[in-house]
Order: C-alpha cells, then structure tokens, then sequence
C-alpha cells in the first residue's frame, strides 16, 4: 500500500502478546486486506473499511490460543494510532461525523468527534456471549481502544435488535461511516476546527 501521503499512516506493534503492522489511507476506496487470526473480527473490519472508504492492510499474529482478548484490543490500539497519526493536527476536516445505519431488524447510532479528547459512551443491548467462537464482549475493547488511542469521543448505540451478527455488523458499518465522514476534508475549514485554534497536547 502506498503511505506516501499525508492521510495515511503505517502502525507496528510487537509485544508478548501480538505482532501486528497495520497500514490506513484514508483516502482511499475500500480496498481491504486483513488477516488477524480472528475470523469474525477479519469480517468486522472488512465492512468498516468498505463502508468507510478507507484502504486497510493488516496482518496480527497474538496468543489466540489463549483467547482472542489480546489480539481484539491490540487491534483497538493500532487501529486508534493509525487514525491521530494520519489525521497530523486533526486540522481541515469536519472533525464530527455521525451514521444511524439499518441492519434488517436493528439499528446502530454512531457518533464521533475527531477532538483529541478520547472518551467512549456504548450503549448497546445485551448481546449472544458468543457469534461463531467470537466473543462478543471483546467488541467493547476494541471500542474502548480505538477510542483512547485515536483521540475520539465515540458513542454507539443500539437501542434495539435481535440477531448479534447484525447488531455487531451495523456498528462497524456505521463507524466507518461515521470516521469518513469525520476525517474527510472540508475546503471551508482553515486551520483547525476549534474555537482553540488547536486539538494537539
């Protein structure tokens, strides 16, 4: 993939636990390429890359016989990293993004701010423990992670739904498009988007 632009980011992690080299464009067109050792989230990110518009390259190796704790965090962290590092000063772009998104019987309301002031609001109904042999509990993680390490104040909800696959499904769909919409430039914004004149430590 080429990172040659300013809007895209190359991230390596490697400790115990995982080794994982992730790389975004955020002007991109979809393209994804993800093998995490964990199917449903390889399926996940998959939709939030099409959905988002973003080129995704990611390979992660983890201790996924322990559980996939671990590596669905991890993923969270690099993920969240490549965002900040991509976006520089989080200047001339909208900065706030927001998706309500069917799935069948469910819906998925997905809001974010790009303020460099991560905090994470989840409010989803109680979902199966398990899809496939995925943990579902683990998405809060990723969340929680992409969230901290992106400088995002994200908040989903689902506020009804049936099936877990497309609660889950409908998230990670509205996310991408949410962070698309939040990250794409804006030709009115000069500088950055705060009454501040900054969004950086």
């Amino acid at each position: 993939m080429d990172i040659g632009s300013q809007r895209a980011s190359t991230i390596t992690r490697k400790t115990k636990e995982t080794d994982i080299v992730l790389d975004l464009c955020l002007d991109g067109s979809g393209k994804v390429e993800i093998a995490t050792g964990v199917p449903f989230l390889d399926h996940m990110l998959t939709l939030f890359g099409v959905h988002g518009f973003f080129d995704l390259s990611m390979k992660a190796n983890g201790d996924v016989e322990i559980d996939d704790h671990h590596t669905v965090e991890d993923i969270g962290i690099c993920l969240g990293q490549a965002f900040k590092k991509a976006l520089t000063d989080f200047g001339s772009i909208n900065r706030y993004g927001h998706c309500s998104l069917p799935m069948d019987e469910t819906i998925a309301r997905v809001t974010v701010d790009l303020s460099n002031r991560p905090y994470l609001h989840y409010d989803v109904i109680e979902l199966d423990q398990k899809v496939g042999t995925f943990d579902t509990a683990l998405a809060l993680e990723f969340f929680r992670a992409l969230s901290l390490h992106g400088g995002m104040t994200l908040h989903i909800e689902v506020p009804y739904g049936e099936n877990t696959h497309h609660v889950l499904e409908a998230i990670f769909k509205a996310l991408g498009r949410t962070l698309s919409q939040a990250s794409e430039v804006n030709a009115r914004v000069t500088g950055i988007l705060s009454s501040k004149g900054s969004l950086v430590d």
